[in-house]
């Protein structure tokens, strides 16, 4: 199966490296340290190079010297967005522009007071959103679902330098007690958020046709999504030029216990916006499980 670890590269020496450019000189000095850090991604990561490089050559159909490119410009494209996500939580807000694109679909989704369901993927800049929010003055409460696999020293030292996040979070769980958590969240009227991208062996998944070819995607979030009878609404934040980002907010169609309905109009949604944001595609690794072939 293809399939993630649950963990992201980096080091804390690293990000303190890059906090103090972000404090000291600006956001943008950050992005001209992040050239190296790209070159050496671009250069010697062999097994993220080829997964990447085949989802520009092999799913979008780029020449070969193109994907080359763009496999370095989606390493810079991936720093930029943590970079921001960084300096968005130490505080710094009001350095960067939002633009918003269906907020009315959310504000709709509240007023049901059923809670609701939103899904993500890993596309983008979504772990910002709740700064979004803050923006436009709704105020409801997130609850993000995850696994708990990231290096916990990275996760200690960020936490230590940002404001604390109003975002809860619900670790998936062997014994599946989480769902008594997503349950409760949603009878109180907040949004419990997924990603549907990615998902661990040894859980169950769904497959579906993405860029022409079939992949496998978890079968977690669309079954959940498609019986508890509460919205469905699917959610991207997507970096553009210039320190700017714009939230998409577009509501599903759910069919009650059709899961496979569901993930077939997500797939179409997450290719409407990799097809409009190629480089924020961020699954480093063999997504539809073809190159060991």
């Amino acid at each position: 199966m293809s399939e993630w670890d649950g963990k992201s590269k980096g080091t804390v020496l690293g990000y303190k490296i890059f906090v103090f450019l972000i404090q000291k000189a600006g956001v943008k000095s950050a992005y001209v340290l992040l050239y190296f850090v790209a070159s050496y991604y671009f250069l010697f990561l062999k097994k993220s190079n080829r997964a990447i490089f085949y989802y520009f050559k092999e799913r979008l159909q780029y020449s070969y010297f193109k994907s080359k490119k763009m496999v370095f410009k989606s390493y810079y494209t991936f720093g930029q967005t943590i970079i921001d996500k960084v300096s968005i939580s130490a505080g710094m807000r009001n350095k960067f522009t939002y633009e918003f694109d269906g907020i009315e679909t959310l504000k709709n989704l509240l007023t049901e007071k059923k809670g609701g369901v939103l899904i993500s993927a890993h596309v983008g800049n979504f772990e910002i959103a709740e700064h979004f929010f803050g923006e436009i003055d709704i105020d409801f409460q997130i609850n993000l679902v995850t696994t708990d696999l990231e290096h916990s020293a990275i996760k200690n030292y960020l936490e230590s330098i940002t404001q604390k996040p109003t975002v809860k979070f619900i670790i998936i769980k062997e014994d599946l007690s989480h769902i008594f958590e997503i349950n409760a969240a949603l009878a109180n009227n907040e949004l419990v958020c997924f990603t549907g991208d990615r998902y661990f062996e040894g859980t169950k998944s769904l497959s579906e046709n993405i860029l022409g070819k079939e992949a496998n995607f978890p079968a977690g979030p669309f079954l959940i999504a498609s019986r508890l009878k509460v919205p469905v609404v699917f959610v991207y934040v997507m970096k553009e030029p210039n320190l700017h980002y714009h939230l998409y907010a577009r509501e599903a169609t759910v069919k009650h216990r059709d899961e496979k309905a569901l993930l077939k109009e997500y797939v179409t949604s997450v290719e409407s916006i990799v097809k409009k944001y190629p480089l924020q595609w961020f699954n480093y690794f063999d997504f539809w499980n073809d190159l060991k072939k």
